[in-house]
Parts: C-alpha cells; structure tokens; sequence
C-alpha cells in the first residue's frame, strides 16, 4: 500500500471554470513541476485592470521544491503570467523554439534577466527529480505547441495543452499520434485533456481550407486589403503572405503584438516570406492600392488595437479608404461581440468593404477529436482542463459515453488538490488561489475594495468636500467648497450645491455646539447627512469625500 506522501498531487491553479490563466502544479516526493503559466484578460466588472494572473502562494511558499516549469506552447493564456511570477521565483523554464522565443521577447520588456531557457524538441524527455518530462508534438493554431507525458514511478500522467488533428497542417509537422498510442498503450494512470470546443461535433477544419478562401478574396479584391488576425497565429500570418506573394501584393505589418511576433518567428525560422515582400508601413503609399496587403491586430475590437484606430481615424499611419477591404480572420471571443460589430459598422461607414465570416478555422479540437485522444491514451483516470464549467461538464459526459466510470473522471477547480496513487484519486483539500490583477505597475495592489469604489465611481461620480476650521473654537473659517465629477454638471445645478453648502455648514454647526471635534466623527456626520439629501433630491448616492483643515 502506498505511503500518503507518496501520492501524486494535482493542483490547477488557473484554467478551470475558466478560459485562459492556464496554470497546473504536479507534486510527487516533495518535487514540483508546474505546466505553463499564463494569463487571461480581465472581465467588465475589472475596471481599469490591464491582466489577471494566478495566484502563486502555494509556489513561492514551496519554491524550494520547484524542478522546471513545462510550457506547452507560446498563447498568451499560457506564458503571459512568466514575466510576473520570473520576479518572484528563478526556475529553469523548458519549451520548444518559438515558444521560448515569444517569452524571451516578454522578459526583455520588463527587464527579467539570468532566467534559465531551456529549447526542447518533440520527443525530447527532460529528467526533473523523480518525474521524467517527454514533450509531445500537437497540431494547434502556433507552430511548436506540445502535449505532456509524464512518467512516474506509479504510472504516466498524459496532458493535452491545447491540441487540434490537422492532417494537412501548414508547417506540416503532423500531430504525433505514433508516440501517443505508444504512451496509451504503456498504460496512462491520469488524463487531462483541454475542453475548448467540447461543444462542437465533428472535427476542426484543417488551418489550409484558410488559405483557399484568402485566396479567392486575394484573387478578386481591386484595392487595399486590411487583414486582421491574432498575432499569435503564426501560420494565418503565414498564409496570408503566401497569399499576397501569389498575387503581387506587399506585406506591411501593424500593431505592437503583431509587429513583435512577426520579428520573432520571423528570425527563428517559422515564417517563409521573399526577401522583397515585406514593407515598412510609411512606404505604403508608394505603391498602387491593388498591390498592397496590411496585417494588423484588432479581430476583436479592442478599443486600442491597430484596427480600431484606423476604423475611428485615430492611427497615426493608416486610415480606412473607399474601397479598402478589411478581412477579419478570427472569430469573436465570448464577450466581444459588441466591440467588433462596432467596428465593422465603423469600418463600413468609412467606405470599406468587410469579410468577417468564414475566413477563421479553431485551434482547438471538437468531439471527435477529443474521442480520438481518449481512446488512444485510455486513462485509468480524467480530468478535463481548460474551459468553463459546462465546457468541463460535457467533456466529463464525453468521457462516460466512451465507457469511463463517472467516479473516475474528476472536475476540478482552481485551488483543488487531487491525489491519485495507483489505488485510486480524490480530492483531498484546497491551496490559494484565484485572481491577481495587474493594473500598470502594480501587481496584487488592485482589490475587490478598489474595484468596488472604481465602480461606484463610474455609476455615480464622485463630490469633494473642502472646509477650513478654527483649531481653536471649530468654527467654519472657509468653505464649504464643492467639488463634482461625475455627479452633476455644477453650474446647471447652483440650487443643488448652494443647499448641500449650507446642509455641510450645518452639520459642523451642530458637531462644534455638541462640543465634537474628532475628524473621524465629523468626516462621517458629513457623509451621511450629505448622502441622504443627495439620494432625497437626485436619487444618486456619489461616493464623498469630506476634506477638512485647521488652521
């Protein structure tokens, strides 16, 4: 019978009830890997907020027993975190090529030196401790994205990263399904496998049926052509050069991500591009508008991006024409509907012609996909990862279908600690966790109190209130003075201020013939003598902010 201490722990930290801020730990003989580290963007209620990562207590607080960190491919919502954990924590950090190449880049950017960057191929086993780390060749929407086996002393642990089957994929690196049948066949005591697109029946089209369709547009279109994509989606960007090589057009590239990325995998080998067909984006106009192609980001709408900036007339380089054509080559994220139907109508307005259907194939792999997997690694146990809590139920369900018994398929949620051993898995507790939101420079300083005041700010506005006092007697010497943002537009509403003046002069009035001079005590008798007249008259509640000095 095995020792409890021998048990392997699984703790998902990010990536569970969740898309994106992928982030798991496994534990096995007081050693630590952790599979990739990324980020998520935040929600409407984050006001202000830039990214949101996960919590790392339980690492820093165990940092000692950290042997690597294991990437499986270089989306943001699996590296974008490693800037900010790299300054807490110096482990050695393994991926392949492109990967490692796209957070190279990101820790230059803010700084992060000496950080251990260790290239991997497929196929290659990495000996951390008592766990042996074998990377596996997948098929995503990134070239170099990988699977994980790793083998243990009770058995292997199979994890999918994010996969799709492409049998005809652009770089034609197949998805290494030899080596996963072998490991299936060996035996796999645990599974986890991501849910995306659990949803969706059938398989994910082939990213080539992608360059068919840029072609036909490519083919018939007489003026500019904008193409918006995601930056990381290295083989669009590669297809849609291919395009604009086929028909004599130039390549110009705008917005930061995507100008970074393009460099990047550019240098490392993973974009095929004529020496002459790429132009810098102030030598658009030298040429014809029918031999022109841009790559931008902005296929969501993002009110900053390249492409939103052209569809407002704010980018510093690029406007929209008559007769442009815009290609938006993704589809919307769940939440972004609004901001890209507002650009496209504002696209539209500005004469330009818009593409937004049928021009983008998934990542990620459908139900028969996910079958596929699940029949050649044959878990004795599952867990399925990144998604949202029907996303993880139904694939929980795809998992019984196949003939899994439901006491062996296990929904986890970020902080959750599932041990297994070869006796059988449970959860057995909980560790930290949840959201850490980066805003600017600060890192964890932006908190459910901070959002709430952001909030009610921008629902109700904001009233200053400034009093000069005696220190001696505490009568009034100045003021009250009042200030508004947000609330009311002061010179339409005199009578308004000038009753709230004399309702704050009157409440000091009655503190000082009570003989009651604490700030404390007179801050908050304003306050709440304040918030009641203002809700009375205008049925708001602005948050105030009683300002007072002795003199």
């Amino acid at each position: 019978m095995q020792k409890k201490n021998t048990k392997i722990k699984v703790m998902p930290l990010g990536g569970m009830n969740e898309i994106g801020k992928n982030m798991t730990l496994i534990e096995y003989k007081d050693e630590i890997i952790i599979i990739d580290c990324g980020l998520s963007f935040p929600e409407e209620e984050m006001l202000g907020v830039d990214i949101v990562i996960p919590d790392i207590s339980y690492v820093l607080k165990n940092k000692e027993k950290v042997k690597g960190i294991f990437l499986t491919h270089g989306h943001e919502d699996h590296i974008g975190a490693l800037p900010y954990v790299l300054k807490r924590i110096n482990v050695p950090i393994y991926g392949t090529k492109l990967t490692l190449g796209l957070l190279e880049f990101k820790l230059n950017e803010h700084r992060i030196k000496n950080v251990k960057l260790n290239v991997v191929k497929p196929r290659d086993i990495i000996n951390a401790g008592n766990m042996k780390i074998e990377f596996i060749r997948v098929n995503h929407s990134i070239p170099d994205a990988c699977a994980l086996a790793i083998h243990t002393e009770l058995g292997a642990l199979f994890h999918s990263g994010d996969f799709k089957v492409d049998y005809t994929p652009i770089d034609s690196d197949i998805m290494d399904l030899q080596r996963i049948a072998e490991i299936g066949k060996k035996g796999v005591l645990l599974m986890f496998a991501e849910s995306t697109n659990v949803e969706r029946e059938g398989s994910t089209m082939s990213e080539k049926s992608v360059g068919n369709t840029l072609d036909e547009i490519f083919s018939t279109a007489k003026g500019r052509i904008i193409v918006a994509s995601f930056a990381s989606n290295v083989h669009r960007i590669q297809q849609i050069i291919n395009s604009a090589e086929k028909y004599n057009r130039k390549v110009s590239v705008s917005g930061r991500s995507m100008v970074n990325v393009f460099g990047v995998a550019s240098s490392l080998g993973y974009l095929n591009v004529k020496e002459d067909t790429v132009i810098d984006i102030n030598e658009i106009d030298d040429y014809k508008k029918e031999e022109v192609v841009i790559i931008t980001t902005g296929s969501q709408g993002e009110p900053m991006s390249a492409l939103s900036r052209m569809a407002t007339n704010e980018h510093r380089k690029l406007d929209i024409r008559e007769g442009d054509l815009v290609v938006i080559s993704a589809h919307p994220i769940p939440g972004n509907e609004k901001l890209v139907s507002r650009v496209i109508n504002q696209l539209f307005e500005r004469g330009a012609d818009v593409i937004y259907e049928d021009v983008h194939v998934s990542g990620h792999a459908c139900k028969d996909e996910l079958k596929l997997l699940h029949r050649l690694i044959k878990p004795k146990y599952f867990i399925p990862v990144h998604g949202e809590y029907r996303h993880l139920k139904q694939h929980k369900e795809l998992a019984i279908n196949l003939g899994m018994s439901e006491d062996r398929v296990n929904i986890l949620s970020n902080g959750s600690v599932f041990e297994i051993d070869r006796e059988g898995g449970s959860i057995t507790g909980t560790i930290p966790s949840g959201n850490i939101l980066v805003d600017g420079l600060g890192v964890g300083d932006v908190g459910n109190i901070v959002l709430r005041d952001r909030k009610h700010l921008s629902e109700d506005g904001l009233m200053v209130v400034v009093v000069t006092i005696n220190k001696e007697d505490g009568m009034v010497l100045a003021g009250p003075d009042i200030i508004s943002r947000g609330f009311v537009y002061v010179r339409e509403s005199e009578d308004l201020m000038s009753s709230a003046k004399k309702l704050v002069k009157k409440s000091l009035d009655d503190c000082m013939t009570k003989n009651i001079r604490e700030w404390a005590y007179l801050k908050n008798t304003i306050k709440e003598d304040l918030k009641s007249f203002l809700y009375e008259r205008t049925k708001r509640n602005p948050m105030i902010l009683p300002i007072i000095m002795e003199v």
